[in-house]
């Protein structure tokens, strides 16, 4: 049961990977499909958020735990009528950078509201009576801050591509780096979250600091 116990607190649980990969998977197709065609690539994207949420939904996920995957939702019904309506609209060649920018708006508006977006997926594989710890809270807004970070980023970094006319040779690395940094920070950091959590200060108080289970 204590095993059990501190697999579940410290974030690996079953699953913990694919759930938290899953939310991302409509803004990384729509990053791929649109060196295709940006209809396509939003269309994609699209269908893909509304799975995801279909998907959190059925496996039991409260409403308040998909910000970021409503959130999705709602950016690819716009864009998706965008892309098709109007076609020729001067916003096309900027469609990459107003993915990046509305992930970094939702991504800081969760930070200023006290409830980091990653709380969603973190929730969802932790203990329910850990969910107001301080700790926990913290961790969280460390690993919403990173992403916003990278989001804001990778939005300016796309604006200037998209400004020099670079192409998707330029963009779309630029898009992947900008999931890929942040995740590589998560992982890392709730690594040594982990770490810290198995080295008590005192006997007997293994596994009692309560970390996000984001990879």
């Amino acid at each position: 049961m204590e095993g059990t116990r501190r697999e579940s607190s410290t974030g690996r649980g079953t699953g913990g990977n694919m759930n938290y990969l899953r939310g991302f998977l409509p803004w990384i197709a729509f990053a791929a499909v649109s060196a295709v065609g940006r209809q396509w690539g939003a269309l994609a994207g699209l269908v893909l958020a509304l799975w995801v949420v279909g998907r959190s939904r059925k496996v039991g996920a409260a409403a308040d735990e998909l910000i970021l995957e409503g959130a999705g939702v709602l950016f690819f019904t716009a864009l998706t009528a965008l892309a098709f309506c109007a076609a020729d609209s001067g916003l096309r060649h900027y469609t990459g950078a107003l993915s990046m920018a509305w992930l970094a708006a939702v991504a800081w508006t969760t930070i200023a509201a006290k409830r980091p977006f990653t709380l969603g997926a973190a929730r969802r594989q932790t203990p329910r009576e850990i969910w107001r710890n301080p700790v926990f809270l913290r961790v969280n807004v460390v690993l919403s801050t990173a992403w916003a970070v990278g989001f804001t980023a990778t939005a300016g970094a796309l604006t200037a591509v998209s400004a020099t006319h670079a192409g998707s040779a330029v963009s779309i690395p630029v898009q992947i780096a900008g999931f890929v940094l942040p995740a590589a920070f998560t992982a890392r950091y709730t690594d040594r979250v982990r770490a810290r959590a198995a080295a008590p200060a005192t006997a007997g108080t293994a596994g009692t600091v309560p970390t996000a289970p984001l990879t």
